[in-house]
């Protein structure tokens, strides 16, 4: 937190500059600016600085221009809103601008040639009028050497014709006659006269000749003219105008101003000469050339200046090869078009146009501004759209499942819109859904570490009997059941005794799977703790038929037996299960009972697969009397039977689980059972538990356990 009564010098001084590509830029801008001071000093220094600092003005371009793709990139172009603004000007701007671009540089190119087409055309005017009108003073000449009159309307060869207008009379124009390449004292002689008739005019082809001429130093617009005397010479007329500010002027009449550079240009030498000519009075004031005309005013800010350079052809007067020099022109649109159409421009038809023409513009504008308007509509549609979602993920991030987007429109960034708040409401179901399991979970934890309390925590063992039990689920909870209720001698006369009179072993399997039959499970392991204690007397009937007739509300009398008769357990077992659960649920049990002073195993089976009793000699006993399953219906009556455990027996009680896991070779079945437990039966019995727990996951392999595998071994020493 900023401290407020730090004086704000010291707090700039606390300031990091920045680091990595801004730093560099910070840095050579600084540099920059310092040497745009040095750059001043007087001498070398000056001088050097200036090119450091230019240097320094590359680097930092070099440097600026990531650096600024960047900071758009990550500032200007994160918002959609800005990229599609960035999108439509390079989808539509950008060729409108490109094409903008190309029409006013190829009008621009247009307009500079047609101004030197305008400046040369007037050029060769003149040049064509001086040709004929020397042509016609030649004849006249020749005729006066040969001593033929002249016509009464003729012309003497210094003599201009009145119907010249009044730029040209301005011309300084010289006119010098030769006969077989002697001079004639004919005509008039300035001073800016070609000297001379050259070699390659002597005789000309076609007898004419007439163009822009460079003798030295000066440039001419000459025409030269010959004809054949009587007496066998060629008389050769030579009329001249040097090229001075008087001719430009002509020459830039209504365009502007127009510029003769006199230097050779595609020369066959390969290089660029210099004329020399020095012209500042009359021609500009620029040296090696000659200029004329003014620079014109723009009629409005469209009306820019056009300067164009082109070249025109001349001929060296002392050699006669053509060569070209450069002619630069300066105008305005506004002229060239007054050039171009003249006085066309005028009348109703022309107004029109230009009403027309004005009005197209301002449709044409405001068709821009309505498109203008409606991408600004579109863009914004998009924009709201996705904001609103990039607004409802941050919400939804925050924990605010039951946010939702407003949506009225119908488009596909709507139908998104509307897919969101689908995607939140099933993300919120989702989530109570997950709550909803995880408390489920909870309970089902619970329930199985309520569950696992019920089974037998320690090794029950008697003197000469071995006991082991093991229940796997094949869910969080088991519907199967095992248990064994281990008596003492104390439970017959009140006192307190260690030795052991017998055990009661209890198997069954409930039906369905899960909690329901975990449930009843308990139920089931309840009812039998609690008889174990309990004095009441259980209406035993003969027959079937009286147990159906019993009253449900009848006492009995005292039986202290009661766990010695495991029929009768299983009686009272099936009216309790009968009275208190629904009608479709019922259990398999096995019940036995231990005595160990005679080593007779008393049991009765209601429904439950019959456990088997492998002997010492190999032989299989299967327990398979009793009844119905428990608490299916009321008043059912239980067999018993009751054998002699030898030493070395192995009782095997199991549920289905254990025999009926199938894969592609059929079930596990009870001859696998008892021949794994035949191959270990000398081994501690938690390891015959062991071998058969993993001959069944061999047999099951991959797949999901079908169902809760009980096993309980029992064996006498």
């Amino acid at each position: 937190m900023r401290e407020p009564n730090k004086p704000r010098a010291l707090r700039w001084l606390q300031y990091r500059p920045p680091a990595g590509l801004p730093a560099a830029a910070f840095w050579l801008a600084l540099w920059f600016c310092l040497l745009l001071m040095l750059r001043w000093l007087p001498g070398g220094w000056g001088t050097f600085f200036s090119i450091v600092q230019i240097f320094v003005g590359v680097a930092l371009v070099i440097v600026a221009i990531p650096l600024a793709l960047r900071v758009v990139r990550q500032r200007m172009l994160w918002s959609l809103r800005n990229k599609l603004v960035a999108t439509y000007l390079l989808i539509g701007l950008a060729p409108a601008v490109l094409i903008m671009t190309l029409v006013l540089i190829s009008s621009y190119i247009a307009a500079g040639q047609f101004e030197i087409h305008l400046a040369d055309t007037r050029l060769q005017a003149e040049l064509n009028q001086m040709s004929s009108e020397n042509g016609h003073r030649a004849e006249q000449v020749a005729r006066l050497l040969d001593g033929k009159p002249i016509p009464p309307n003729g012309l003497s060869i210094s003599e201009a014709p009145a119907e010249l207008d009044i730029p040209r009379l301005k011309l300084h124009r010289d006119t010098v006659a030769y006969a077989n390449g002697t001079r004639l004292p004919v005509g008039t002689v300035g001073g800016k006269t070609p000297l001379g008739l050259p070699p390659w005019a002597s005789p000309l082809r076609g007898g004419e000749f007439h163009g822009l001429v460079l003798d030295g130093s000066d440039l001419y617009l000459v025409a030269v003219n010959q004809q054949g005397l009587g007496d066998g010479r060629m008389f050769s007329l030579v009329s001249s105008v040097p090229v001075d500010r008087a001719v430009m002027d002509m020459i830039a009449s209504g365009l502007g101003r127009a510029h003769l550079f006199l230097e050779k240009v595609g020369t066959a030498e390969g290089a660029t000469q210099q004329a020399g000519v020095k012209r500042s009075s009359g021609s500009g004031g620029l040296r090696g050339s000659i200029s004329g005309g003014s620079e014109p005013a723009g009629v409005n800010l469209a009306d820019i200046r056009v300067r164009f350079l082109s070249t025109v052809g001349v001929t060296d007067w002392d050699t006669g090869e053509p060569a070209n020099i450069p002619i630069e022109v300066v105008s305005r649109p506004s002229l060239l078009y007054k050039q171009l159409f003249g006085t066309s421009l005028g009348g109703i038809v022309t107004s029109f146009y230009r009403v027309f023409l004005i009005v197209l513009c301002i449709v044409f504008a405001g068709l821009q501004v309505l498109a203008l308007v409606m991408a600004i509509r579109l863009s914004r549609t998009m924009t709201a759209s996705v904001a609103d979602l990039y607004e409802a993920t941050q919400r939804i991030d925050k924990g605010q499942l039951d946010h939702r987007i407003g949506v009225t429109r119908d488009d596909q960034l709507a139908e998104l819109g509307r897919s969101f708040n689908k995607m939140t409401g099933s993300l919120q179901r989702l989530l109570i859904e997950q709550k909803e399991k995880e408390r489920l979970q909870n309970e089902i934890s619970i329930a199985q570490e309520v569950q696992a309390n019920l089974f037998p925590h320690q090794t029950v063992g008697l003197e000469r009997l071995e006991l082991h039990g093991v229940c796997r689920p094949a869910r969080s909870v088991s519907g199967d059941y095992y248990d064994f209720l281990v008596f003492h001698q104390a439970a017959h006369n009140g006192h307190v005794s260690p030795r052991e009179t017998g055990v009661g072993i209890a198997l069954g399997d409930i039906s369905g799977k899960g909690i329901s039959a975990a449930l009843l499970m308990a139920t089931l392991h309840s009812a039998v703790r609690a008889y174990r204690f309990a004095s009441e007397e259980l209406v035993f009937s003969e027959s079937a038929l009286a147990g159906l007739m019993a009253n449900r509300d009848e006492r009995g009398r005292d039986c202290d037996e009661l766990f010695q008769s495991p029929g009768r357990i299983l009686a009272l077992l099936n009216r309790h299960l009968y009275r208190s659960t629904q009608p479709e649920k019922y259990a398999t049990l096995f019940l036995a009972h231990y005595d160990v002073a005679t080593s007779m195993l008393t049991y009765s089976n209601a429904g439950q697969l019959p456990p088997l009793v492998l002997g010492q000699d190999g032989s299989i006993r299967r327990l398979d009397r009793g009844g119905t399953v428990v608490g299916l219906m009321d008043g059912m009556q239980y067999d018993e039977d009751r054998f002699k455990m030898q030493p070395g027996d192995i009782l095997v009680a199991y549920s289905d689980g254990v025999t009926e896991p199938e894969n592609d070779f059929g079930e596990f079945g009870e001859e696998r059972l008892m021949e794994v437990v035949n191959r270990y039966r000398d081994q501690p019995l938690h390891v015959i538990s062991t071998q058969v727990m993993q001959a069944l996951d061999a047999w099951i392999g991959a797949e999901e356990q079908p169902d809760d595998i009980t096993l309980v071994l029992a064996r006498q020493v």
